[in-house]
């Protein structure tokens, strides 16, 4: 490209530079985001603010499991636990591995779920918390894993447990191996039952297939957020297997709530208090 100068010398420009508008504002890309449920165009550091909340529509965005956890546990209380284990490509499923290793750099995470224990208003719980950035958080060897662990924990020391679920389910590139991780972590749940422990179950978006299957509705209380996606195959899949329209809002946290599935539907900015009163109702301190 040419830029001239009163017509009596050109100097060439290398065909890369950019020539800045000076009256453009300066606004870094990604700073804003737009609601996919109200159009309304909201700048990220306050959407960080509420607690990723649409302050317009009252829309629950998708929340990290390390963001959820500041919100839920007390200051400082959360002892990270099974993070050990490493995702072992059992199938030499292909791109597997170089996947995983980008997700662990790009998420500061070891896997699809976090888990340890912590305290929520002075009681002491053992908790993990899905993260729906690690592959959709689908439940491979490891998630199985570190939730039955932490279950047979909670067991141990008499804690109640808290899950937090968001995932796309079973992990396809660990074919069977991610299957039997529902029977798996449904076993430790009943052992957990039997001896009288509490197992609070919290649906976010989205939980589905696999992990719907299994540990996330066997909790003695299943509580939601607003407008989680909650189901096991999509709507697509099922439209197509029945060949029928289906109803409004089908698999939404309000139509679960209505039909008996789940016990409530929770703001995010009441769960921690939610959880606290649920806790201290069972006895625990």
């Amino acid at each position: 490209m040419k830029i001239g100068f009163k017509k009596t010398k050109y100097i060439q420009m290398p065909s890369t530079t950019k020539v800045v508008n000076r009256d453009e504002p300066n606004v870094p890309n990604g700073s804003w985001i737009k609601c996919n449920h109200c159009d309304q165009v909201i700048y990220k550091e306050d959407l960080k603010s509420t607690f990723y909340v649409c302050h317009n529509c009252d829309k629950h965005f998708r929340m990290s499991a390390p963001d959820r956890l500041k919100l839920i546990v007390d200051e400082n209380s959360f002892i990270n636990m099974f993070y050990q284990f490493e995702t072992v490509n059992v199938l030499d499923f292909k791109g597997y591995d170089a996947k995983i290793k980008v997700l662990k750099e790009k998420t500061a995470i070891d896997e699809g779920v976090i888990t340890g224990t912590a305290i929520i208003k002075g009681i002491k719980v053992a908790i993990g918390v899905m993260d729906s950035r690690f592959l959709m958080g689908s439940m491979g060897h490891v998630v199985g894993e570190k939730i039955t662990c932490l279950t047979e924990l909670a067991t141990k020391e008499g804690l109640p447990l808290i899950l937090f679920t968001a995932s796309g389910g079973a992990r396809m590139q660990e074919g069977i191996i991610s299957l039997m991780q529902m029977a798996k972590t449904s076993a430790a749940l009943k052992r957990h039952h039997e001896t009288g422990g509490l197992y609070i179950t919290v649906l976010t978006d989205p939980t589905s297939g696999g992990v719907t299957a299994s540990f996330a509705m066997l909790g003695d209380i299943i509580l939601s957020e607003p407008g989680a996606f909650i189901g096991f195959a999509g709507p697509r899949v099922i439209r197509d297997t029945i060949k029928q329209e289906l109803p409004e809002g089908f698999q939404k946290a309000e139509f679960l709530l209505e039909h008996g599935f789940i016990d409530a539907i929770i703001k995010r900015i009441k769960m921690k208090e939610t959880l606290a009163k649920l806790l201290k109702i069972h006895n625990y301190e």
